[in-house]
């Protein structure tokens, strides 16, 4: 199982999920199942290869239903600011629509594979994800950065529903900190993993120590 594909060309940096994948041993057909826990360039922009066909062949992929509807050129367009419209709107045409005959659409909470469990939030897939005693609480974008613990009313140009993220960073928030979840980020500093505190009417951050 893989979360997320990554940000394809979107940079020069960009586009080194399969080799990344290969050098780990692990070829794109043995992937079967993707979850996208949003339809952002940087998270999507690995769904195809260069000619435009899925790079995940045997794979079912899973997302929202409401987030997979919200990138159809219908409501997109009338949705986003006009100062993200274009990148935004650049990637979705190209990595969405191939998939459309491997997605799943998902409309409530459900577990995904064992152990994996699929948390809704404003727009995006959190995952929770059990193992042997211990759990990991996946977050994706609903915190884009650590000022956002202990500011969490403040959004960023991407949030289109503030008053829907707020709520959910809270509750994402305040299931972290009471089951003592390690939580995964996808944009803190690396390493991104570490675990979230109470600190008075926010929360803290605090990175998991890493060595070498």
């Amino acid at each position: 199982m893989l979360v997320d594909t990554g940000a394809g060309g979107l940079a020069p940096t960009t586009g080194r999920l399969l080799p990344n994948l290969q050098a780990e041993g692990i070829a794109p057909e043995d992937i079967d199942t993707v979850v996208l826990t949003h339809g952002h360039p940087d998270h999507i922009g690995g769904n195809t290869n260069a000619d435009g066909r899925p790079a995940f062949p045997n794979t079912r992929y899973v997302i929202w239903r409401d987030e997979w509807d919200f990138w159809t050129p219908e409501q997109v367009e009338q949705k986003l600011e006009e100062h993200v419209r274009e990148i935004l709107l650049k990637f979705a045409p190209e990595n969405l629509p191939p998939i459309q005959g491997k997605i799943n659409l998902f409309d409530r909470e459900t577990e995904i594979v064992p152990g994996i469990r699929a948390v809704h939030t404003a727009g995006h897939m959190a995952l929770e994800i059990s193992s042997e005693g211990e759990q990991l609480l996946c977050i994706s974008d609903t915190v884009l950065h650590p000022i956002h613990l202990e500011q969490p009313q403040w959004c960023a140009a991407v949030d289109f529903a503030p008053e829907q993220v707020v709520t959910t960073r809270r509750r994402l928030l305040s299931m972290a900190t009471a089951r003592k979840a390690l939580v995964l980020t996808f944009h803190f500093p690396f390493p991104g993993l570490g675990h979230v505190v109470q600190k008075g009417d926010g929360w803290q951050w605090q990175a998991l120590e890493t060595t070498g």
